[in-house]
């Protein structure tokens, strides 16, 4: 059994649908959970701190231990108030899942500037003010999980959804990044693309009858979701920056590719031209691979052109960041 015990875990957005069941799973394994919810509406108007406390309650119940917090991830200030609710109650932090969000579904020619500043807000930047202030304190104990909820609609695309769909990408580049400063640190980080029936379903589709007799609706349980969240956000998780899709019991690693594509004479300047003569083999599929970063993309093209990626006896240094400073 993948074992949470004397591991501190904190959920965003833990009040229902998805979260909750994260919630329940890992405090049944042994973890102490914070269950974090402001309790608004799927479009984020509102607040009711018992949407929080029923889960904690049917956490306590079951013999598991787990505290609320109601405090908005859309704010550096409430990130971190998430983060020292954990410390401050359990005395350290051992996995982040960064679940909270909204939703709302708006044509792109119809998107006002003010829907598209509050998904990013709730999405990207609460997934960077909850996370820094977590990366921080398990840097200091030594490493931890992150698991990021993203969205197929951020990876593949979704109509009327450019606000979700934008904010739920960023949440993979977010993901990358934590992955390479975290791994030396003992600090993995993974996203997941859900698909589970919940409030976004619901609201979204709003058919009563379609969504009873839907097979795919049937096939999509929430509870699918939840073995694979469990295990990324586990120490029995060995690897870090990989994304990957949860549906209907079906689970598969999502990845970005870079093809062999066409690589241009050196001695030539390339027109739109040769790009148009060349364009099937660009887009050929056939071979690819994955980078770990861009680093890897920079050094397969000098190792194809046959050049030095750095001059010799130079180095890459990162500044320092303000931890390692204090």
């Amino acid at each position: 059994m993948i074992d949470f015990t004397d591991r501190v875990a904190v959920v965003t957005g833990a009040g229902r649908g998805l979260g909750r069941l994260y919630a329940l799973d890992l405090a049944r394994r042994g973890a102490a959970v914070v269950v974090n919810d402001l309790g608004g509406s799927m479009r984020g108007d509102g607040a009711d701190s018992a949407v929080a406390d029923e889960v904690v309650d049917e956490i306590t119940k079951a013999g598991g231990t787990a505290i609320a917090s109601y405090d908005s991830v859309d704010s550096p200030a409430g990130g971190q108030a998430i983060v020292e609710s954990a410390v401050r109650a359990f005395g350290r932090l051992d996995a982040v899942i960064s679940n909270a969000g909204i939703f709302g579904s708006v044509p792109f020619e119809d998107l006002s500037p003010e829907d598209w500043t509050r998904m990013l807000r709730v999405h990207l930047d609460g997934g960077f003010y909850l996370s820094q202030p977590a990366y921080r304190v398990m840097r200091n104990n030594g490493g931890g999980r992150f698991v990021f909820i993203s969205s197929s609609a951020g990876i593949f695309g979704q109509p009327m959804e450019a606000h979700y769909a934008a904010a739920k990408a960023g949440l993979v580049g977010l993901t990358n990044v934590i992955a390479i400063e975290g791994e030396p640190h003992g600090i993995f980080a993974n996203s997941v693309m859900p698909t589970g029936f919940s409030r976004i379903v619901n609201e979204t589709v709003g058919d009563e009858k379609f969504l009873a007799e839907s097979g795919f609706m049937g096939a999509i349980r929430p509870e699918l979701v939840v073995p694979l969240v469990t295990f990324l956000a586990s120490s029995a998780c060995t690897f870090t920056h990989r994304n990957y899709s949860a549906s209907a019991g079906r689970y598969a690693r999502v990845f970005v590719g870079l093809t062999e594509g066409w690589l241009a004479d050196a001695d030539t300047e390339p027109t739109a031209e040769d790009i148009e003569a060349h364009l099937e083999q660009m887009s050929c599929t056939d071979r690819f691979f994955v980078p770990t970063s861009i680093v890897d993309e920079v050094l397969e093209v000098c190792e194809r052109r046959g050049i030095d990626a750095m001059p010799a006896n130079a180095e890459i240094r990162f500044p320092e960041s303000q931890t390692d400073r204090s």
